[in-house]
């Protein structure tokens, strides 16, 4: 409940400004402890629940939007984390619709023909989203093979010049200092101008998703930043691919085309101003990371099944039918671009930014015997996946503690790049692995040490991009590579990407566990062949796929919607089946050890992200146990003065208000008569809509929608606003503003039935009230969220000033 201002970016760098356009204190971390509580998560007694749904108050410091300047920082050197805490700084989006007389009026003044046009501007937005999205994945495809290419070109060329007559370490600095470089010029962008850019963004867009609002997560400079940033990421040769950042620069697309204004070009449309409130902006960022999705993987199906698996919280048919539409506009329009691009206009034959090829059925065959080997390449897949996030996550735990400042981030990017660079060349320096070159698919084959007409097979896995590289152990044929090739490449690339996930450039993780998967499975291929003594169902293509399906799987725990990309990238259905098994199992084995690494960071970052249930033995919590007490109330008709008090006041710094009768009796009881929002106070004030005592009678000036949309989603600071002394004894009469018919349950209503009704309907407040309708608390998000089943049973987290 409390609308705590002191916000910090997702990849750890403090930022002084939300996207309300409030400024507070500054925190170095996100999880540093904090006066209004830390500590370790306590184990839930009957004797502890009396304490329970005490809310910590925080400061507040509220600035105007328009003066976003940054704070002093300070960095201490190291940061007390606890990953058992529940972050008190973020909010929640206010989803369900306020049906206050403004709204209802508008509503019916609608007519069939004004809905008709409503759902048309719907599904042209929808439209422009998958167009954009598809343009903006061109774009990145395009400058990334270029520039790509120009380095391997001239590293390989260099390379080849220094083999014959000795020096190759001026071809190992020169790898290094190209890898290095550009991927410092990633990382400073990201580090200091955006870090929420950081990482894929599926994280923070499963948040968005979710309900919670995190700073800066669909701005217009946060696309231009992760757009810049994943080039930079790619062409520097760290262990990332360019899909994953897809889904946050489709989600980014649709929030600002819906809107139909930027606040960062200072441009209003006014063309899409219906839109404007959090319901209609979050079903369109669902379409947005679908079409991403799609994009990236030429999969509309899959993106609207990763929207819904994923994302969005709230689905019905016409949402699902709108995604759809702007995912295969998005696949189309990259098709088409790419098509042109390539010299091919009439050849629709590039739906995705990777295409796995083709898997000819014929040769690919499976037989029933491999059904159980493929459940034991899941489990591989859990264990390895379960592995890498283990790893992972202590990484990240020593980068939140240590390497919080921006300078220390890129220094550490740099290290990475230099280091990958390092590694691949010393492995295919030491490999003996030489392939004859005639028919091959390499795109920069490296001679070195084997003889004229063949190749280094190690340097098509290592000197490449990670998505060619995928291709290539797809569908290279029968000992296109050696065992000990690809164990050790396996072994050195499964760390090189633990360690480059979490850094801090824009980067994604799809592809590099595809990367390590398909090495892998294709390794267990040729063994499987050797033992079987070459028997014609034991392809290396076909057990890389598996492998590729089954590390995703350990590591990000996608199912459905998994299933289906994979089966729309490789665009053959006959593996439909063994691809859901071999994700079932790795699923299913890894969440035994870890959980999956998109939630896993969200945990680490203390969201309050609410899972589809309830705990399964909260049973024994109610309501009046887990609310937040004590609750500020106001009355039906409020002295001005006092609402500017409540809204300034530190210490109850609620985003929602209760509204009781305006009864000066206070002998009689305070019944519920509805709920206002913050939002809504501030543009009261702000308008002036308020008259004097003495003139109870006369008519307040008349507000509409548009004037409380106008200030969506950055609504002013109370500070913002000059209440005079005089005003401040005027009356406001919240009639017609508050929602009348808020949400409410009984205090005797059990945890479970209090989730799944504030879960189901999107809800950000939920009053909790007696058998008399007095209110007697209030249950949010952060209320509901710091309940969870821990390894011992039902745990709370500690609510953090972070």
């Amino acid at each position: 409940m409390a609308n705590v201002a002191k916000k910090v970016s997702w990849s750890g760098r403090d930022r002084d400004d939300d996207e309300d356009g409030r400024a507070g204190e500054t925190t170095p971390l996100l999880n540093g402890t904090g006066p209004g509580g830390a500590g370790s998560a306590r184990q839930l007694t009957p004797s502890s629940f009396l304490r329970i749904g005490q809310l910590s108050n925080v400061d507040l410091n509220e600035d105007s939007h328009e003066l976003e300047t940054e704070l002093p920082r300070q960095r201490p050197n190291e940061i007390p984390h606890n990953e058992k805490l529940l972050s008190l700084k973020y909010e929640s989006l206010d989803y369900d619709n306020s049906e206050n007389q403004l709204f209802l009026e508008e509503e019916r003044r609608i007519n069939h023909a004004a809905f008709r046009t409503v759902e048309i501007k719907r599904w042209v937005i929808c439209a422009m989203i998958g167009i954009l999205t598809g343009l903006v994945a061109c774009f990145i495809d395009i400058v990334v093979e270029n520039l790509a290419g120009l380095k391997y070109r001239v590293v390989k060329d260099n390379i080849d010049k220094f083999t014959a007559k000795g020096g190759l370490s001026f071809s190992l600095l020169l790898w290094a200092t190209l890898n290095a470089s550009v991927v410092m010029v990633g990382s400073v962008i990201v580090a200091f101008i955006e870090p929420v850019a950081a990482g894929s963004g599926i994280p923070q867009i499963k948040c968005y998703l979710n309900g919670v609002k995190i700073p800066h997560v669909v701005r217009l400079k946060t696309l231009v930043i992760k757009v810049c940033g994943v080039i930079l990421s790619v062409v520097g040769g760290l262990a990332v691919g360019k899909e994953g950042p897809m889904i946050h620069s489709g989600s980014v697309i649709a929030a600002g085309i819906s809107q139909g204004r930027s606040t960062s070009l200072k441009r209003d449309f006014k063309i899409f101003e219906y839109f404007r409130r959090d319901t209609e902006k979050r079903d369109f960022v669902s379409a947005g990371a679908a079409a991403g999705v799609s994009a990236a993987f030429g999969a509309p199906v899959g993106g609207v099944l990763f929207s819904l698996e994923e994302g969005a919280s709230f689905w019905n048919q016409f949402l699902t039918w709108r995604i759809f539409f702007a995912s295969m506009i998005s696949t189309f329009t990259l098709n088409s671009v790419l098509s042109v691009y390539h010299g091919n206009a009439w050849d629709l034959s590039s739906p995705g930014l990777i295409n796995f090829g083709r898997f000819d059925s014929e040769k690919m065959v499976y037989t029933i015997q491999e059904i159980p080997i493929f459940i034991f390449m899941g489990v591989v897949g859990g264990i390895l996946g379960a592995l890498f996030n283990a790893l992972n996550y202590w990484l990240t735990m020593f980068r939140i503690r240590y390497i919080h400042r921006p300078c220390l981030q890129v220094v550490e990017a740099m290290l990475v790049a230099a280091v990958t660079a390092t590694v691949g060349f010393v492995m295919i320096y030491c490999s003996r692995d030489c392939q004859p070159i005639q028919g091959s698919s390499v795109a920069y084959p490296l001679q070195l040490f084997c003889a004229d007409g063949e190749y280094n097979s190690m340097a098509t896995a290592f000197f490449n991009t990670p998505e060619k590289s995928v291709v290539n152990l797809f569908h290279d044929p029968p000992g296109s590579y050696n065992p000990m090739t690809l164990g050790m490449f396996t072994l050195m690339y499964f760390f090189l990407a633990c360690w480059t996930y979490g850094l801090t450039v824009s980067a994604g993780v799809f592809i590099p566990s595809l990367l390590i998967g398909a090495a892998w499975g294709r390794l267990f291929g040729i063994s499987l062949s050797y033992l079987t003594k070459g028997s014609i169902w034991a392809d290396p293509g076909k057990y890389a796929l598996m492998g590729a399906a089954a590390q995703l799987g350990g590591i990000v725990r996608m199912t459905l919607s998994l299933t289906v990309i994979m089966m729309e990238a490789t665009g053959n259905v006959t593996y439909g089946f063994p691809i859901m098994l071999v994700l079932m199992t790795a699923k299913i084995v890894g969440d035994y050890f870890v959980e999956g690494l998109y939630d896993m960071h969200i945990q680490l970052q203390s969201v309050p992200f609410l899972h589809w249930e309830a705990p399964v033995t909260s049973h024994s919590l109610t309501a009046r146990e887990v609310m937040s007490t004590p609750v500020t109330c106001l009355r039906r008709i409020e002295r001005v003065g006092t609402v500017v008090d409540i809204l300034s006041d530190t210490s109850s710094n609620h985003n929602g208000f209760p509204v009781v009768e305006s009864n000066p009796d206070t002998t009689q009881v305070a019944r519920l008569r509805g709920l206002i929002l913050r939002s809504q106070l501030i543009v009261l004030l702000k308008h002036k809509v308020f008259v004097e005592r003495a003139n109870l009678n006369l008519v307040q000036r008349r507000l509409k929608l548009k004037d409380f949309r106008d200030a969506y989603p950055r609504f002013p600071p109370i500070q913002s606003i000059h209440v005079s002394q005089d005003e401040r004894d005027c009356m406001i009469d919240l009639s017609e503003f508050m929602n009348p018919s808020p949400y409410t349950v009984p205090q005797e209503a059990s945890l479970p039935r209090v989730f799944k009704l504030f879960r189901a309907l999107g809800l950000r407040h939920l009053v909790v009230v007696d058998n008399r309708n007095e209110v007697v608390g209030m249950v949010t998000r952060k209320d509901l969220a710091r309940y969870r089943l821990g390894k011992e049973g039902l745990e709370e987290l500690s609510l953090a000033q972070t």
